[in-house]
């Protein structure tokens, strides 16, 4: 899948979080970074053998969302990515932490009680071998 625009990204993130709260498990990633591809860079001179590799302008950023492993099905691992433009950042972080946070109010905690037993556990065998 290639690029999305942004409602369609928006979109599929949705689908993404219902469908993840449907199964009662799984694990959503969200990334993003700098978007470079394409861009020149400067060469070395003489006068300048480390130039500045920075942008001088703003780059886009790349902002994907998967959804795990895929589990039991290849088919079934969903890539969602779209790119901001830098002038468009603030209204897409807008609506971006809006969908992310109704999609994880539904989501529920995992459940560290083995874990906090077994160190409890850990810790009373400690202290009574001293």
């Amino acid at each position: 899948m290639g690029v999305l625009t942004h409602d369609a990204f928006f979109a599929k993130l949705t689908e993404l979080f219902i469908g993840r709260r449907a199964k009662d498990h799984g694990a959503i990633y969200l990334t993003q970074k700098r978007y470079s591809y394409g861009q020149a860079l400067p060469a070395p001179t003489p006068e300048n053998p480390f130039p500045e590799l920075h942008p001088a302008s703003p780059v886009p950023l790349l902002i994907r969302a998967t959804n795990g492993k895929g589990g039991e099905k290849k088919a079934s691992k969903v890539k969602l990515s779209t790119l901001v433009e830098p002038a468009d950042l603030e209204a897409f972080y807008g609506r971006y932490a809006d969908v992310c946070k109704t999609g994880m109010s539904a989501l529920k905690p995992r459940d560290r009680t083995k874990r906090k037993a077994k160190a409890k556990k850990k810790k009373v065998g400690v202290s009574q071998a001293v």
